[in-house]
């Protein structure tokens, strides 16, 4: 059955003429991205704009950055080959980022590329060829780069992966230790219509910014989570804001915002916990029967393991929040059903396992794990479906084969890997040796726009033999390569859209042919493994129709197992978009847990929640201790923190030379949130371009001030292209981007994720002439 719902939204065919004037053809289509549905307007062929729809409650702008990106001076028209690396061969690396390219034939590319494999698979083997390939690229289920990329390489012979995501990595290395398995928990989260109807109190360390929902990977059909949000506070539902930055919960909230200081959330948890402990407010019997090791962490919270009580004065101290309010906060929770919940950029930053762990052991104490509007919620808004709908239906997607290389590293540890080939490292209680890579391919990512410490990465990059990426537009990435090939954007070819944790499949046909030369990645692998003599193993003798065809009947299959008949291919490619049921509309987190320990156990070595961790506590780090612990930051010179969040703009940094990204900078250059006391002590106005540094490197932003942040912190949204200029002494980064700030150092030798936000910086207004941005161009060409 279709939806019924979905049909009367979507009364219009999947394209259709709206108008025949003046010797014009308008049309409008539906499309889909990572971010939602959006109306398509096209004009004699070309794509003028892409608008959210009017039947979503919170569509999202980000549409608007399409038209533009696709048909501006970055695109990437034909395949182009740096001159150095074509005039002497591989490893002549040290001009990358500065050597001019020439464009040549796609025959010749593909010579080239062939040649390439050969000789370092001949020479080094598949444990030279990385393609972590880490990013979001396409949301289509056929056309997804990294899916392309490694069923191509794994016909190859294999390659060195990554494992992990930049977004979350700590979660997913940590909480199967103490919970369980942190993707299948996303999925489970407690539904916040049952926040609404049963909860009383939302304590957010980290805010919920809804900006963040506009995005769920794989693509989202409705943007509900605002809307859900504000039930909850029409239902009577507070909220406390436990950010550096107000606007990580909307106003509407009418959230009591307490800020504490950058990478002290840990000990606001543990002030808030020693409170429930000495005041007998926590729950003991949930304690006994749920958990494990409680009475370890105990003696911790009261100074009996290190002669240091975790009480609200000393979280006060390193917080900056009021001792009292903590104390009162504490006691609220206790007495109210309450929900907490923890962001996903919490954990990158220096100890970033910390604070997932804390806030489960603060909900543990609550005692109302399993019940509807208690127990915790990590990431909660970290997309726009978690907490109001989970993808039950698995749709069909390109297989990638089989791997024979088993080498993989965690996804943070790119540059160190291609800096220190063969050093041991630790890894989640193992030691493990970095493979020596030749050859980097990059498909549907960005790494110096996610990757810390981007000077160090430059270096890093100096060190394969080859580098190639597949891209869309001239990002820092594709200046970076030595030989770069022009794809297809998801407009520019057909697909399907079903998101990872939505329920929605949604058409994706192509509205406008690809530019110039641009291919789709199936095209070229296509090609190239026809060189190789790998091409039965790559295409298994389908053409993309033909695969799209397959996909989707393997999808419809699916869906008839479970009572569900969808339309052949054809008929769902020109029509509406199709939104399945929802089958756990009342979902509660753990409430089968609650109900029966002993039925439902957790996957933990103990069956429970796991307070202590024998198992953390045996790999025997000196700086890990087997329950959650207080470690402050690493020391940073700077007199500024400085955070760096997704922006509302784009996704990370897709697009980014879009009308809607480039319409929310200034003086074409990223904004930075400052206080106005911290910008008056400058002489800052807001408006001006100011330089932000430190020993890592430099950038320059425009400076928006402020009260919605924290005194002595600075708001950096990621994203900008990296665009360092040559002749600055830091290579200065003239557009915004916050990572040539950050350090590499990751979380721990535990989960080894990205620690972006422990950094520190200095700040002035901008001196001299300032130099006009770059990236937004095409590099320089060579005949």
């Amino acid at each position: 059955m279709v939806n019924k719902k979905v049909d009367d939204l979507h009364r219009a065919p999947r394209h259709y003429v709206a108008d025949r004037t003046n010797g014009q053809t308008r049309m409008r289509r539906y499309t889909a991205n990572h971010w939602g549905l959006g109306l398509a307007r096209i004009t004699d062929g070309q794509l003028e704009d892409v608008q959210g729809l009017t039947d979503d409650p919170a569509p999202s702008p980000i549409n608007h950055n399409i038209a533009a990106s696709l048909s501006g001076r970055a695109r990437l028209r034909r395949p182009a080959v740096r001159k150095g690396w074509l005039d002497h061969g591989p490893g002549s690396s040290r001009a990358r980022g500065t050597d001019p390219f020439v464009e040549i034939p796609w025959d010749r590319a593909l010579d080239l590329l062939a040649a390439e494999l050969t000789r370092v698979r001949a020479e080094h083997g598949n444990g030279a060829i990385f393609a972590g390939s880490y990013g979001w690229g396409s949301a289509g289920r056929f056309h997804h780069p990294q899916s392309q990329l490694k069923r191509f390489l794994n016909s190859f012979g294999g390659f060195v992966r990554s494992n992990g995501n930049y977004s979350f990595n700590a979660a997913l290395v940590l909480m199967p230790h103490i919970v369980g398995d942190y993707v299948t928990h996303l999925k489970e989260a407690t539904r916040l219509d049952q926040v609404a109807r049963h909860g009383q109190l939302v304590v957010a360390f980290g805010g919920l910014p809804t900006r963040n929902t506009q995005i769920s990977d794989g693509g989202i059909g409705r943007h509900d989570v605002p809307g859900a949000l504000q039930a909850c506070a029409d239902a009577g539902v507070r909220f406390v804001n436990l950010s550096p930055l107000r606007r990580d919960m909307d106003s509407a909230l009418n959230a009591e915002w307490l800020a504490p200081r950058p990478g002290t959330d840990v000990a606001v948890m543990m002030g808030l916990a020693h409170t429930l402990l000495v005041e007998d407010l926590h729950d003991r019997a949930f304690l006994d029967r749920y958990t494990t090791g409680f009475d370890r962490f105990a003696a911790y919270l009261r100074g009996d393991s290190d002669g240091v009580a975790k009480t609200a004065d000393w979280a006060s101290a390193l917080s900056g929040i009021d001792a009292d309010r903590l104390r009162d906060l504490a006691r609220t929770m206790a007495a109210q059903r309450t929900l907490i919940t923890c962001g996903a950029g919490l954990q990158r930053a220096d100890w970033g396992e910390q604070p997932l762990w804390m806030c489960v052991t603060l909900a543990a104490m609550l005692g109302q794990v399993g019940l509807p509007g208690g127990g915790w919620s990590i990431g909660l808004a970290v997309n726009g479906n978690i907490g109001v709908m989970n993808r039950w239906l698995r749709p069909g997607a390109l297989p990638q084969g089989q791997n024979p290389v088993r080498d993989a590293i965690p996804v943070a540890m790119v540059a160190d890997m291609l800096l220190h080939p063969g050093a041991t490292y630790e890894f989640n209680g193992a030691q493990r040796v970095f493979p020596d890579i030749r050859m980097v391919w990059w498909a549907g990512g960005n790494p110096f726009h996610h990757h810390q410490d981007l000077n160090r990465l430059s270096r890093a990059f100096e060190r394969p033999d080859t580098i190639v990426v597949n891209e869309v537009n001239w990002t820092a990435t594709a200046r970076q390569a030595d030989i770069v090939l022009p794809v297809a954007a998801a407009e520019e070819r057909d697909d399907f859209v079903a998101g990872k944790h939505d329920n929605w499949l949604i058409p994706a046909p192509a509205l406008v042919p690809p530019p110039a030369e641009a291919r789709t990645e199936y095209d070229i692998f296509g090609d190239l493994s026809r060189r190789l003599g790998i091409e039965e193993s790559f295409t298994q003798g389908r053409s993309q129709a033909d695969w799209l065809a397959h996909l989707w009947d393997q999808t419809r299959q699916t869906a008839r197992d479970h009572g569900i008949d969808l339309p052949d291919w054809e008929t769902f490619l020109t029509g509406p978009p199709i939104a399945l049921p929802d089958r756990s509309p009342d979902q509660v987190f753990l409430a089968d847990f609650h109900a029966d320990p002993d039925a439902h156990p957790l996957p933990t070595p103990s069956g429970r929640i796991e307070i202590f961790s024998a198992v953390i506590d045996g790999f025997g780090y000196d700086d890990y201790p087997g329950h959650p612990t207080w470690i402050p930051p690493r020391p940073e010179s700077g007199a500024l923190a400085l955070l760096s969040g997704q922006p509302a703009t784009r996704l990370h940094s897709q697009l980014d030379n879009g009308a809607y990204s480039l319409s929310q900078k200034i003086a074409g250059r990223e904004p930075v949130l400052i206080h106005p006391d911290d910008a008056s002590a400058r002489g800052i106005a807001d408006g001006d371009v100011v330089e932000l540094s430190n020993t890592r490197g430099a950038c320059l932003a425009g400076a928006r001030i402020t009260a919605d942040i924290a005194p002595g912190t600075l708001f950096l949204w990621t994203g900008a292209w990296f665009d360092p200029d040559p002749a600055h002494p830091q290579r200065r980064d003239r557009h915004g981007n916050p990572n040539v700030l950050t350090h590499d150092l990751r979380t721990s030798r535990l989960a080894q994720g990205p620690a972006a936000h422990s950094c520190r910086v200095d700040l002035r207004k901008a001196v001299g002439p300032l130099p006009p941005v770059t990236v937004h161009d095409p590099p320089r060409f060579e005949g």
